[in-house]
């Protein structure tokens, strides 16, 4: 039983942060998910597939992993980076390309 610890990146959908600061423990596929033949549902027997626990730091997380003997790998999160530009900018004298209508 393998899992990945990670800080998930905020949503698409919003511009808000929300748990984006918290650390997740998600088990790795044991099975493979299988189609029902009769109604074309996924399916997986693998229960573990479900769990996913969320913990302040990731220390906790690992903590809590190596407690239980649980395998895993620590995915360190990418910081966006930002550039700061103001309006003007785009139509200073020194800019590369020349700028059109």
């Amino acid at each position: 039983m393998t899992a990945k610890i990670y800080r998930p990146a905020k949503t698409a959908m919003q511009s808000g942060k929300a748990k984006s600061n918290l650390w997740v423990l998600e088990f790795d596929a044991e099975k493979p998910r299988t189609i029902d033949p009769i109604m074309g549902y996924t399916s997986s027997g693998d229960m573990y597939q479900q769990i996913k626990l969320s913990f302040e730091t990731s220390e906790d997380a690992i903590a809590y992993a190596e407690r239980n003997g649980i395998e895993f790998r620590l995915i360190e999160p990418k910081e966006a980076t930002r550039k700061r530009c103001a309006y003007p900018d785009n139509f200073r004298f020194s800019r590369t390309q020349p700028w059109t209508h």
